[in-house]
């Protein structure tokens, strides 16, 4: 799968880059592995929100805030983050891009792009998929803090399988259908449906397990889930 000339967007959730667990020393070892693979992978990098959107979220809704206000605080988190992944990249810049497009035309090898969200009713899984196909990109790797696709949600039933590999067409009946804000899911709809159009596949693994996302990034076999958009 692999290509020392492929282009890559890691899609990397709010959960995996901030869940308060040692999170300096993580995001710390995480730049320095894309730094590496950056030499040899075009490398683009879209942060989720994770517990500080949902605090924003929950928080603004008991202040009365509609969907569209709970949005924007959730993409002003994402794009928080992304300046933190930033700066422990070496390159926090005043302003992370906030288009697909902008971001495309900085991934560069030898140069990471990092972006959080961009306008509401987009996930950042959408993003990386919007990002991706700005790029042309081989895959978007899911850096998630379950991992693997499983048939149920597995931290709730325990009879849930794991899906080590499946069709787009697979993916897209087991996502969710409907947008919130802060919501959460395996992947968004919409990036299954740009996926499916644009024939890229989807790395689905744990975020926080370094080795299993360098695979992933690299095309290699890994260990979660292999989404097939061809």
């Amino acid at each position: 799968m692999g290509g020392l000339t492929d282009s890559v967007v890691v899609s990397i959730g709010g959960s995996i880059l901030v869940p308060g667990n040692n999170d300096a020393e993580y995001i710390a070892r995480l730049a320095s592995m894309l730094k590496e693979l950056s030499g040899s992978v075009r490398l683009a990098v879209v942060c989720g929100g994770g517990k500080t959107a949902r605090y924003y979220a929950e928080t603004g809704g008991e202040l009365g805030g509609d969907t569209y206000q709970l949005d924007i605080l959730g993409i002003g988190a994402t794009r928080l983050n992304a300046q933190l992944l930033a700066l422990a990249l070496g390159d926090m810049p005043d302003r992370v891009s906030e288009t697909p497009e902008e971001t495309a035309s900085k991934a560069e090898v030898g140069r990471i792009a990092v972006m959080g969200g961009t306008e509401p009713g987009h996930t950042t899984d959408a993003v990386a998929m919007m990002v991706a196909s700005c790029m042309d990109a081989d895959r978007v790797v899911n850096a998630t803090s379950v991992d693997a696709v499983y048939t149920d949600d597995p931290r709730k039933n325990p009879e849930a399988v794991r899906i080590p590999e499946m069709t787009i067409g697979r993916l897209g009946e087991i996502v969710y259908k409907e947008h919130g804000a802060s919501k959460s899911s395996v992947f968004d709809p919409l990036g299954v449906k740009i996926a499916a159009e644009k024939n890229i596949d989807i790395m689905i693994v744990d975020g926080r397990n370094l080795d299993e996302l360098r695979k992933a990034i690299l095309g290699q076999r890994f260990d979660g889930t292999f989404v097939n958009s061809h």
